[in-house]
């Protein structure tokens, strides 16, 4: 059979039977738009090409470990991963805010920076994108609240005459929309802040 007709999921399956070809077939199959995307954020093929290769690292442990379960969704599976490299990369180097992951977690404020540099912007872009899909998991309320207030920066006191409820139930809500959003956050394994 070609391999270009086998699909990843057969070719991560052969490849954790012990197939060792399989991986490679893998690699060869989505290098360039991996490798792309890593040196399109970082901007240096020779950062680029290290990322690209830990980003290897990270799959084939992964891998042997047993612990993929992305049934399907191998090549966004690695992109992530090679995203949370470049950030990685980024922290390292200081040149984004972290911040702590309490109850009082604020999703935004690792990108309130009036003057975002190139890496900032590309994170928050990205996190922007993942979280806007998260935001449409909660419950309509708590949605309602979150969106009036960081999309449309509506103060607690319109955000409660708009839907009609005190502003200590409006800030209840934000309060619980951002707690569930946090574990959405995690359960999705989307990297915010360092482990």
């Amino acid at each position: 059979m070609e391999s270009t007709l086998i699909s990843d999921s057969v070719l991560v399956c052969d490849y954790i039977n012990g197939n060792e070809k399989s991986l490679e077939i893998l690699i060869i199959r989505h290098k360039q738009r991996i490798f792309s995307f890593i040196l399109s954020k970082v901007l240096d093929r020779d950062l680029a090409e290290d990322i690209f290769q830990d980003t290897f690292i990270k799959v084939i442990n992964t891998l042997k470990r047993g612990a993929y379960n992305e049934e399907g969704k191998f090549l966004p599976w690695v992109m992530r991963i090679s995203h949370n490299l470049i950030i990685d990369h980024f922290r390292r180097k200081k040149r984004i805010p972290i911040f702590k992951n309490t109850d009082e977690f604020d999703i935004f404020s690792v990108i309130s920076d009036d003057v975002l540099n190139v890496e900032k912007q590309l994170i928050k872009d990205q996190i922007l994108e993942d979280v806007t899909g998260l935001i449409e998991q909660l419950p309509d309320d708590q949605k309602e609240v979150l969106v009036m207030r960081l999309f449309k920066d509506m103060s607690f006191k319109e955000i409660a005459e708009n839907t009609d409820v005190s502003i200590n139930t409006a800030l209840g809500r934000m309060r619980y929309a951002l707690i569930n959003l946090r574990k959405l956050i995690e359960k999705h394994q989307i990297v915010l802040v360092n482990s």
